[in-house]
């Protein structure tokens, strides 16, 4: 099998704030896998939070390759990334992730299967996504809330953790009188302390909010085990849930657990979470980084198992590498294409007629990771 890496720069729209950053744009290295004529791709985004940034990701994703080497087939790779024995144990989770996309992607191809069929599913999961509002005024929040529901959005996250609490709840306001029927899920990326929360989850809770996702500072899962016992709103862990000995820790505890294939190792991770969870009262949700079609893709063909579905990542951006999992009317779908079912996009072009304006274009990145950059939306 032979391996080829690329590093593309992923700019966003416009700056994405949350409470510990903000990101205006990040690598991302595509991860190829080819073997008789066909090509399988992953993507893993640098990350600070994650502690990657672009040369370590071209570095272990080196490793990876090396350990393809020895085996004759994607299928019998894929067997062992399925069974945990393929990468070392120190590999990090988004570089096992963009390994598993990529194997499952040729294997698929291969068999002349889509991805969610090889795992079972025979119709392609659709699912409404969460749309993600970044930390902005009130005024700006409704505005772009009223766009967002116009469009087809039913589901809005609305990011807190503003210095003021009130600030977020002016913004929460200012989003459920724009979008009345959306359903709200609120997320302060860890920004509150438990008395914090439990302060402020009763008042958002009057204002219709469905479920809140880690609101505690993460370090101190059993602090927001107790807070979810008499939580107004369901709460969902993120931060304090990165591991499978997080998630059994927490299950039957929290309501729900977010599971990120960045976080957590790829596909057959997330299937073996979501095996652990059945039966326990925690339900799933599947989260993302902001990431290409690419990257997305792989969770949307997991998305039939979630109780919550935030994979908007690809939405965020300025131009999106790759297309096939929709998202843009509220719904992200997969493919019944062999595979991921995702294309290369082909690149914006100039008009023409009327005013030039810059357009955004892929650019190969430099070997480091965006200065100001976050892990969400």
């Amino acid at each position: 099998m032979k391996t080829t890496l690329h590093t593309t720069r992923l700019r966003l729209a416009e700056p994405f704030r949350i409470s510990r950053a903000v990101m205006d744009a990040r690598d991302a290295v595509r991860f190829s896998v080819a073997h008789g004529g066909l090509s399988g791709h992953g993507e893993v985004v640098a990350s600070v939070y994650y502690g990657l940034d672009t040369g370590t990701i071209r570095r272990l994703l080196g490793v990876a390759a090396r350990v393809l080497g020895r085996f004759a087939t994607p299928e019998s790779a894929l067997d062992a990334q399925r069974e945990r024995g393929l990468l070392p144990a120190s590999t990090p989770p988004g570089v096992a992730a963009a390994v598993d996309a990529a194997l499952l992607d040729l294997v698929g191809k291969r068999a002349g299967t889509p991805v969610h069929a090889l795992l079972g599913t025979t119709a392609p999961p659709a699912a409404a996504t969460a749309r993600t509002l970044g930390i902005m005024s009130p005024v700006q929040a409704a505005l772009r809330a009223r766009g967002l529901a116009d469009s087809g959005f039913t589901v809005l996250k609305v990011k807190g953790g503003s210095p003021d609490p009130e600030d977020d709840l002016a913004r929460v306001r200012a989003v459920r009188e724009a979008a009345p029927e959306a359903a709200l899920l609120l997320d302060p990326n860890g920004a509150w302390s438990t008395g914090q929360a439990r302060a402020l989850l009763p008042r958002f809770a009057e204002l219709g909010v469905e479920a809140v996702e880690q609101p505690t500072v993460p370090g101190d899962p059993e602090a927001l085990a107790r807070l979810a016992e008499d939580s107004p709103l369901p709460v969902i862990a993120d931060e304090d849930a990165v591991g499978p000995e997080d998630v059994r820790r927490l299950a039957g505890r929290v309501h729900g657990i977010n599971v990120k294939l960045a976080k957590c190792g790829g596909v057959h991770a997330a299937l073996r979470i979501a095996e652990s969870l059945q039966g326990s009262g925690t339900a799933l949700m599947l989260g993302c980084l902001t990431a290409s079609s690419l990257g997305l893709a792989p969770a949307v063909h997991l998305a039939d198992r979630a109780r919550w579905v935030d994979l908007d990542g690809h939405l965020l951006l300025a131009h999106d590498p790759w297309e096939g999992i929709g998202g843009a009317d509220g719904t992200v779908r997969a493919s019944d294409r062999a595979g991921l079912g995702v294309r290369p996009r082909p690149e914006p072009g100039p008009t023409t007629a009327g005013p030039t304006t810059p357009t955004p274009t892929r650019t190969r990145a430099r070997e480091q990771s965006p200065a100001r950059e976050e892990s969400a939306p």
